[in-house]
């Protein structure tokens, strides 16, 4: 049976990989506790105790304001720690799969950003995140890095369930409105990760070279685009049940009327044609997969009040 390792099992993508990725082989899933991303032994204790066949690293430091007062720190989970599971993936015969951000782009572009316009992130947790994907790619194994955008679910820490809180606690919420992505569920995510491993697997087990022959960066994100305040405007809408009739009033700013410590880019569109041309796969659009995320708070609302598990 094919050995999967899961890094990151407590956050949004690790949780829902889990389950995902179950049909396809042994799926063992490991949180900091287990596996510390900042510890170099740690990560290779880890991979030679379990020597897994695939390798899905969902694990990242994302605090993106907090990283410019931490770069060292950011730089060691998100730019060193991909290269060593590299290496330890090379050494070991297995395959990685890596998540990365829009946030290595500057956001000047016009247009969607394809795999081929060169990156130029505007903040440390933007630079940690790309030497990731170079230490990744200088390694030598089979890996398949997919970059994404503005990731939410129904657990953890994410937009859609700070806004669900706050609309129910202020009167009014300043939302920036210039700067555009695809908001990107993170079930659909896993689940679309799944897809294409299953491309790779079958009942002989990892099929290495056909893995070999995709190898590479790829964007993989939600249909379509919209502001953070379209987003949270659509939140409110969709949601208006949950929250109740009295929500805080939405007002759009600039990126100059919100400052935080961290830039971020004002066009964080990515052009998926690169990776629907390799998997024939597509997500669906974001406004979609929204409304199939909060059909799922809906019906358990206490995931409102739980912490990520």
């Amino acid at each position: 049976m094919t050995r999967i390792l899961v890094i990151g099992s407590r956050g949004q993508v690790g949780w829902e990989l889990q389950h995902a990725l179950c049909p396809l082989g042994e799926v063992m899933a490991v949180d900091r506790q287990q596996m510390d991303l900042a510890s170099p032994q740690a990560i290779r204790n880890e991979m030679r105790t379990v020597a897994p066949q695939i390798v899905v690293n969902a694990a990242a430091y994302t605090a993106v304001d907090r990283a410019e007062s931490e770069p060292g720190l950011a730089m060691t989970i998100n730019g060193e720690a991909p290269a060593l599971l590299a290496e330890e993936a090379r050494r070991l015969g297995a395959f990685l799969v890596h998540y990365s951000t829009d946030y290595v782009f500057d956001g000047l572009k016009n247009e969607p950003y394809s795999e081929l316009d060169p990156p130029n992130p505007l903040s440390a947790y933007g630079r940690s995140k790309l030497a990731g994907e170079q230490a990744i790619q200088s390694a030598g194994a089979p890996h398949y890095i997919f970059r994404t955008s503005w990731v939410y679910s129904a657990r953890g820490q994410n937009f859609l369930r700070t806004i669900l809180r706050l609309v129910r606690e202020k009167t009014e919420l300043r939302i920036v409105d210039d700067q555009v992505g695809a908001p990107t569920w993170a079930r659909a995510l896993a689940g679309i990760t799944a897809r294409v491993l299953q491309q790779g697997v079958s009942a002989r087990g990892v099929n290495l070279d056909h893995f070999q022959e995709k190898s590479g960066l790829y964007h993989v994100t939600a249909a379509g685009a919209v502001s953070w305040f379209g987003f949270a405007d659509a939140i409110v809408a969709e949601a208006r049940a949950m929250v109740g009739r009295k929500t805080a009033a939405l007002v759009p700013v600039p990126t100059s009327g919100y400052p935080l410590p961290a830039r971020r880019p004002a066009n964080s569109r990515l052009d998926n044609a690169k990776f629907s041309a390799a998997f024939g796969l597509t997500l669906p659009r974001w406004d979609t997969m929204l409304s199939l995320c909060l059909r799922e708070l809906a019906d358990d609302p206490t995931l409102l009040t739980a912490s990520a598990k």
